[in-house]
């Protein structure tokens, strides 16, 4: 993914539409080495390791992260001198506090956000600089590189991984049994999908083939682009600026959802499914295979005997949508050795291990997806393994193109799905527009 041009001192307009951010230029002065910046030691070199005397940092994290960010910060606390104040923020309030903290020039030392919306702060100067800190890793290349992507804006690095969330397929074995479907052998490819869920629907009595969220725009870009992505096709192009979602793999996609709502595939409730209650569908254990967050396998009931597997494009391959949050420094942090100590810690063997996988999440280290904990279950090595295949889309006005129910892609989603689709191309430029408005 590439990045937008754009002078650093430039208000930008937030992907909410309602949250001005504004970066003067003083805001980025503390971006220089040993205050903010890349730098570590005195004589230029990188500090891997930050430092840790005793300092007190404040980071806010919105609440759709809580509980991971709750169990670093707690374990972080615990083990070190440094200690971390954290600040949970209503999801829906967080762009509008940010953006009014980098106004005042009041932001916390540390500071994360929802993947998609990294490139508006980072364009904004809002984020310290972290390259030479990132690159000085052991395991740089081992982190996440969709959330490095997404947080690098002119060949510099502003963000780490902080927490993931990956689409993946759920689907359930009692269900796949009883219609006589190896629960071993998930779909690999959007035609066996298909089948398998209309095998399932087959079923009756009350059982549905599979769900989705189709009056939600977010849940289609998390669960329908990985399909796209698995052909190894782009939904955007490198600036985040055109709209590639009318190409003939775009089609089977949603010739494949349409098939489904006309023939009754579909458990009731999809055609109005804003997204609030799309995941509590699958574990009443009624759906045969649907899409889901990765993160809410540790919440499905313990009787339900459900396998995971990627998401399939037309013809095979496999990708998922790398979401969750990117954290960084923030530009005025006059800490950010101790502020990195965290970022840096927070990365290890130690934390992604004993508890990012100890929760069940996802780790942000590809090297570390077989580890104690993922061992235990193989559904999660699946899950960490799809790091690798995954994308996280580049566009600075993600938010009011894909997020906003007023937003062009919805309208796509579900002309294409619930009407004929013939309005596709027209939504397409719709959908451009907005992304280069």
């Amino acid at each position: 993914m590439g990045s937008t041009a754009g002078p650093r001192g430039r208000v930008r307009r937030l992907v909410t539409g309602a949250v001005a951010v504004l970066a003067a230029a003083s805001l980025v002065t503390a971006c220089g080495s040993g205050e903010g910046g890349s730098g570590g030691g005195g004589d230029g070199t990188a500090d891997v390791t930050g430092v840790d005397d005793g300092t007190t940092l404040t980071m806010w994290t919105r609440a759709a992260t809580r509980p991971q960010s709750e169990a670093l910060v707690e374990a972080y606390n615990a083990s070190h001198e440094n200690r971390i104040e954290l600040t949970v923020v209503p999801t829906d309030d967080y762009q509008a506090k940010v953006g009014a903290a980098a106004g005042s020039r009041d932001l916390p030392d540390l500071f994360a956000s929802d993947v998609v919306f990294v490139p508006n702060y980072t364009s904004s100067g809002l984020f310290a600089d972290l390259t030479e800190r990132v690159d000085a890793l052991p395991f740089a290349d081992e982190l996440a590189q969709s959330h490095i992507k997404a947080g690098t804006y002119e060949g510099r690095k502003y963000v780490v991984p902080h927490t993931l969330d990956l689409s993946v397929l759920f689907y359930n074995k009692e269900l796949y049994r009883r219609a006589k479907l190896d629960p071993a052998k998930p779909p690999a490819t959007l035609a066996e999908w298909d089948r398998q869920a209309r095998a399932v629907d087959a079923l009756g009595g009350g059982v549905d083939g599979t769900f989705f969220g189709g009056n939600c725009g977010g849940c289609g870009v998390f669960t329908w682009w990985p399909s796209i992505w698995a052909a190894d096709e782009d939904v955007l192009n490198e600036e985040g600026t055109e709209a590639r979602l009318s190409s003939d793999t775009a089609k089977k996609v949603y010739e494949t959802y349409r098939g489904w709502v006309r023939d009754g595939i579909v458990a009731p409730g999809a055609r109005d499914e804003t997204g609030t209650t799309w995941t509590g569908v699958f574990p009443k254990g009624k759906v045969g295979v649907m899409p889901m967050p990765s993160t809410t396998l540790g919440l499905m009931p313990d009787d339900l005997d459900l396998g995971v597997a990627p998401i399939p494009g037309p013809d095979g391959g496999r990708s998922t949508f790398v979401g969750g949050d990117a954290i960084g420094i923030s530009a005025t942090s006059k800490q950010a050795d101790q502020a990195w100590n965290f970022l840096a810690w927070s990365l290890g063997d130690e934390a992604q291990v004993d508890v990012v996988a100890a929760h069940k999440d996802v780790v942000a280290r590809t090297d570390l997806a077989s580890n104690k904990h993922s061992a235990a279950d193989p559904r999660l090595v699946t899950i960490n393994e799809l790091v690798a295949h995954g994308r996280t889309p580049y566009a600075l006005k993600f938010g009011q193109t894909f997020n906003d129910p007023n937003g062009p892609w919805l309208t796509l989603m579900r002309d294409a799905v619930f009407g004929d689709g013939a309005s596709l191309e027209k939504n397409n430029q719709a959908v451009s527009a907005s992304l280069a408005d």
